[in-house]
């Protein structure tokens, strides 16, 4: 069974659920849908190449949701150090 959620791509599935409950909770606590995005998007980015990864699509499905992680976690780092001045 454990096995199935892997080689369907599930296991991803179960944990981007996670991350979308985490948004919803975020934007019910007044968090801006930028700020909700920068933080969980990375996450999000790298859990659709992880999923690509484990159902055998080509290589460019796992290459551009890592790649489109950096520019996000970028903007999210940014953002933080201009709220610490």
């Amino acid at each position: 069974m454990i096995e199935n959620l892997f080689e369907t791509g599930h296991a991803a599935d179960i944990v981007l659920g996670v991350l979308a409950m985490e948004a919803v909770w975020l934007k019910t606590r007044g968090w801006r849908p930028l700020r909700i995005l920068t933080l969980i998007g990375p996450a999000i980015c790298i859990v659709a190449g992880l999923r690509a990864a484990l159902i055998g699509a080509d290589w460019w499905w796992v290459a551009l949701p890592l790649a489109a992680s950096l520019p996000l976690h970028l903007i999210d780092l940014r953002l933080r150090m201009r709220d610490r001045i």
